[in-house]
């Protein structure tokens, strides 16, 4: 008797104690820009000896090389992280079906091209582990006055859009929002902010769940171009979004939240004991020891007034001993706790 009492204990401690992980990654691509022929079994059958040294160390690696090049080790990296769930920014049609060659049968993704909605321009896809991670719905938005059409902003450089997935993994349900801001124009930054801030504040009110944005914001914490990540983090008031968009997605009058609703960067919500890897996450491509593009623009957010918790956070590497840079962004990935 007392054995099946102590079993019953524990077993009920387990279920209030059990908690869900999940490690998010986003990662900027760098677009196809020297597109080529080259298929995916190309370039695994180019690859250099394993064993072999190779000819030079960080040989030439002051230039972009083609995805054709790029493509295996971005797969390999990845798979090596172990991420349920990867957000890319700057992927072409073609990287985007390499990545779900690579990746295998068990990912799936969502998404669709900036410039038409359908397949042209960048896609801010949203991969994700299908063992491990369930889709219910998504949809995609564009970072302009008139959201909800394919569209530019004036003065801006591209088409930019978010992309937004309801996801779960077992009973614990979580929002992702993947997008990428524009490099060119602060005021398309800042409106795309307010609109995403305004997005995850009613994904938080009536999910009742984590909510989570992650992306190349083209906007650093810091300097005179930050108002992105001010509005997102609470420092700075959003600015006027589309009426119809804001009355969409207004927080219902019976789900309210508290004040005070923002982003929180995870960087500085993780424990500091596990925030390693590197600081900035771009580079650009540029020789070892040469610093000056470097910068900290790729984020990954949580709401607040939602429960979870970042337990560890990295910044990883780009560039290895062959001198080929995958990109010339670095991923950045999180451990939480949902």
């Amino acid at each position: 008797m007392f054995i099946g009492r102590l079993f019953s204990f524990l077993m009920l401690t387990a279920a209030f104690t059990a908690v869900t992980s999940l490690r998010l990654t986003t990662w900027n691509l760098r677009y196809d820009s020297q597109s080529n022929n080259l298929t995916v079994p190309d370039s695994i059958a180019g690859l250099p000896d394993r064993l072999k040294a190779p000819e030079s160390y960080y040989a030439d690696t002051s230039h972009e090389r083609p995805w054709s090049t790029r493509r295996i080790g971005v797969a390999a990296l990845l798979e090596f992280q172990g991420s349920s769930i990867i957000s890319f920014q700057e992927a072409l049609v073609r990287q985007v079906r390499d990545l779900k060659e690579l990746l295998g049968e068990s990912w799936d993704w969502v998404g669709v091209g900036r410039d038409d909605g359908v397949e042209r321009g960048e896609f801010s896809p949203i991969f994700f582990n299908k063992s491990v991670v369930q889709l219910k719905s998504w949809d995609t938005f564009w970072l302009t006055d008139t959201p909800f059409d394919v569209s530019k902003y004036p003065g801006a450089g591209s088409y930019r859009i978010c992309t937004v997935a309801h996801l779960s993994i077992g009973e614990k349900n979580f929002t992702l929002l993947n997008t990428h801001f524009d490099d060119q124009s602060d005021a398309q930054r800042r409106l795309a902010a307010s609109l995403i801030l305004h997005r995850a504040k009613y994904e938080a009110a009536t999910t009742k769940a984590p909510v989570f944005v992650n992306g190349d914001f083209n906007s650093p914490a810091e300097g005179t171009d930050n108002g992105a990540y001010q509005i997102f983090t609470g420092e700075l008031s959003p600015v006027p979004i589309n009426a119809t968009f804001a009355e969409k997605f207004a927080v219902p009058e019976d789900s309210p939240l508290p004040e005070g609703f923002k982003m929180i960067d995870t960087r500085g919500a993780t424990p500091r004991q596990k925030v390693f890897g590197n600081f900035a996450t771009y580079t650009g491509f540029s020789n070892p020891g040469y610093t000056g593009p470097y910068g900290r623009i790729d984020f990954i957010f949580g709401a607040s007034h939602v429960e979870w918790q970042s337990v560890a956070y990295k910044a990883d590497e780009v560039l290895y001993d062959d001198g080929v840079y995958l990109s010339d962004h670095r991923p950045v990935t999180v451990d939480l706790i949902l």
